[in-house]
Formats: structure tokens, C-alpha cells, sequence
């Protein structure tokens, strides 16, 4: 099928690669996730809707503050009739994603906070050691680094 003979306000999976600046793997990828939607043409070529130009772009900016994939796709998943997100959907998303961004910087911080003083565990400090765990009592709450990540 030609460019000119595809319905208006329809991309090709190269088209949105180009204005999206991801490779086409990504979008195949995307659409394997359940995060971006195509239909195909009698030629078996992928179609996208315009708006799949804003899907990804929220994505890619969702991605880049460290939002895992699977939180993208439920919180898609959660519009109505998966539409694409609006102005109104995207201040409610950015915010419960933002309260999350605060908690892990909270965390981070933290977690760099408490290692500053530490020598990398041979350990000559042991009073003073946040990672002091006498009796090995922390193993109650948990398996991991339960001082350092608590969670």
C-alpha cells in the first residue's frame, strides 16, 4: 500500500519510528507488551493511529523517570476502552508516579546517607555500624538487606 493510499491520520511502523525516535524492534516490542496497538493492512503491514504518537511519548518520558513497563501498561489498561491518554488522565497518572519517584528518592537518599560512613564490611566499627545486626534479628522480618532496603 502506498503512503497515499493509507487512511488518513494512519503511520506505518517506520513513520512512528521516525517521529517517535525509537527503533522499530521498540515498537514491536511495545505492541508485544500490550502498551501500543496496530492493525494490518490486506498486505499484512502494521497501522498505527496517529495517537499512538502520545502513547509512546509517555512512555518514553514515564521510562526515563524509572517507571517499569508493567506500571505503564496497567495504568493504560485502567482508561477507559484503552484509550490514549488525555491532559486530565496524564496529570493523574504523572501524579501517583511522582509520589512513587519521591519514595524511591527517599529511599536512595537514605541508602547514601547510611553508607557514608560505612568501610564496605570488614567491619571495624561495629557499634556504630548501621548494618549491625546482632543475633541476626533482622532475619524475622524478611530475606534481604532489610536496613537497606526495607521493602
Amino acid at each position: 500500500m502506498s503512503q497515499q493510499a493509507r487512511l488518513p491520520g494512519e503511520l506505518s511502523v517506520g513513520d512512528v519510528a521516525r517521529r517517535s525516535g525509537l527503533a522499530v524492534s521498540a515498537l514491536h516490542f511495545y505492541e508485544a507488551e500490550g502498551l501500543i496497538r496496530s492493525h494490518r493492512t490486506q498486505g499484512n503491514q502494521r497501522r498505527y493511529a496517529r495517537e499512538v504518537l502520545r502513547r509512546v511519548a509517555i512512555i518514553k518520558v514515564a521510562q526515563r523517570a524509572g517507571i517499569p513497563l508493567k506500571t505503564i501498561r496497567e495504568a493504560f489498561k485502567a482508561l477507559p476502552q484503552e484509550r490514549t491518554p488525555t491532559v486530565a488522565d496524564w496529570t493523574r497518572l504523572s501524579s501517583a508516579w511522582k509520589q512513587e519517584l519521591e519514595r524511591r528518592i527517599d529511599r536512595l537518599t537514605q541508602l547514601r546517607d547510611q553508607l557514608n560512613g560505612c568501610i564496605g564490611c570488614g567491619c571495624l566499627s561495629v557499634r556504630d555500624c548501621p548494618l549491625h545486626n546482632p543475633f541476626d534479628r533482622l532475619a524475622e522480618e524478611g530475606p534481604g538487606p532489610r536496613l537497606l532496603d526495607p521493602e
